[in-house]
């Protein structure tokens, strides 16, 4: 955090980084491999608000390596003015460091304040596309429900308060949660979550997604598609380490299963891509909160684990796309016809990610909805995984089109796309990410729920 702070203050001051910020993605891996090897035994700071520990320095990392293809992305962004680039990463950054803070942060109103850091930095980022009104349309939707949202997280915050006494997570984890000895907080409770919930995009608060996706430019629909969306599960997983009983349980599940069925039947009929994946992310929002909901050391470690498996497919899909576009402008599924003749490699790793985003084996997608599933059905929300696997069946015609215009629809031979040996080289990395964490990822699982011991205990 100290290495992302002095990134921030460097390109503040120096006009010939502002003019040249092809380092920003190198600058992001380093705070990924400082996170990466720093410790994660249990340690406080800050009067008991800030913790660093296993989930805190795992989420820290993937976050630091989402920044880094976001940055990478968003180098040859064409919708922004020369003089604007150096802003543009400025506000990136400052976003991410809220959420680096939401990692650690374990005292509720800073919590609320870290969420706010990372809220208002994206607010500015939305309508950075410079001739399009639809940047600024989504924009102030997104604000206006966001203030909303977090507002209704603060006033959760004082019925948490009223009723249990205190605001530091810590105590509350030793607290009784059931509705029927502290309806207060447990209220109170549900409304704090709200606002991650909208973060999320989930049920019945996920109807920005779509609209944001579609109207800000490719570049920061990559961001505001996947980093955001982390900081929300993080203190998600934190929260339902109190074991909130049955009865926030259902409700959660009942949103979840809203979600995951919304989204795919709303994704069906859609021809924007990014606007289907605003959709499919709502989807997706679903299948993490049934990891959420199954609790535990199993449950709270599936959700982490399908965080980074999230992450990851959306990243890969959003770099082909931006790859796709021309002057920055939104891709449609027309626009996929023929891509395999145009560049075989991006038309690859779109069927990877898109196969990965339905749940295909041996992709990411497959094993992070077997990880929550799992611990769905250990937990006996049966309902919930059967919801789930439906809805991913239905996912098969919305994503398995983007393959199928891409290979299949060629009727017209479109000019070959330049590729630079970068772009290249990036996209591949994130093709073998997807498959890798969907072949190996037992090591990984395994730190998580030791990390999620850690909460519980």
């Amino acid at each position: 955090m100290v290495a992302l702070l002095a990134i921030l203050f460097v390109q503040s001051i120096s006009q010939r980084l502002k003019d040249k910020i092809t380092w920003v993605p190198f600058a992001a891996i380093l705070g990924a491999v400082l996170a990466g090897f720093s410790t994660t035994d249990p340690e406080f700071m800050f009067y008991q608000s800030y913790r660093i520990d296993g989930l805190s320095q795992f989420f820290k990392t993937i976050i630091f390596l989402g920044l880094a293809v976001c940055a990478a992305n968003a180098i040859r962004v064409g919708s922004l003015g020369k003089a604007n680039k150096a802003d543009y990463f400025f506000f990136m950054f400052m976003s991410a460091f809220g959420l680096l803070l939401l990692s650690s942060t374990v005292e509720l109103f800073t919590i609320y304040i870290s969420l706010e850091l990372a809220s208002f930095s994206l607010y500015i980022m939305l309508p950075f596309r410079n001739k399009d009104p639809r940047s600024v349309e989504a924009a102030v939707k997104y604000i206006l429900f966001g203030a909303v949202a977090t507002a209704v997280g603060l006033f959760g915050i004082s019925y948490i308060l009223a009723g249990q006494h205190t605001t530091y997570v810590n105590e509350l984890l030793a607290m009784d949660w059931s509705f029927s000895q502290q309806p207060m907080a447990l209220i109170g409770l549900m409304l704090f979550l709200l606002a991650f919930m909208y973060k999320l995009a989930l049920f019945p608060l996920h109807f920005w997604a779509p609209d944001v996706m579609q109207g800000a430019s490719n570049e920061t629909a990559t961001f505001a598609a996947t980093l955001p969306k982390l900081g929300a599960i993080v203190i998600m997983v934190r929260l339902m380490g109190f074991d909130p009983g049955i009865e926030l349980k259902v409700l959660l599940g009942v949103f979840a299963a809203l979600s995951m069925t919304v989204g795919n039947l709303s994704a069906l009929n859609q021809k924007d891509v990014k606007r289907m994946l605003g959709y499919s992310s709502v989807s997706h929002a679903g299948f993490v909160v049934v990891g959420v909901v199954a609790g535990g050391t199993y449950g709270l470690a599936a959700a982490s684990y399908y965080a980074l498996v999230y992450m990851v497919m959306n990243l890969t899909i959003f770099w082909v796309i931006t790859r796709i576009s021309q002057e920055g402008r939104n891709v449609y599924l027309n626009d996929l016809r023929g891509l395999y003749s145009s560049s075989p490699l991006l038309a690859l790793v779109l069927a990877v990610s898109a196969f990965a985003l339905v749940g295909l084996p041996p992709t990411a997608g497959f094993i992070g909805k077997l990880f929550v599933f799992g611990a769905a059905w250990g937990e006996g929300f049966y309902w919930l995984v059967i919801i789930g696997v439906l809805n991913s069946a239905l996912a098969i015609f919305y994503y398995l089109n983007l393959v199928r215009h891409a290979y299949t629809l060629d009727e017209v031979v479109p000019s070959r796309i330049k590729l630079s040996p970068a772009g290249a080289i990036i996209a591949v990395i994130l093709a073998l990410g997807v498959l890798y964490l969907g072949v190996m990822p037992q090591n990984i699982f395994d730190f998580l729920v030791q990390a999620s011991q850690g909460i519980l205990s």
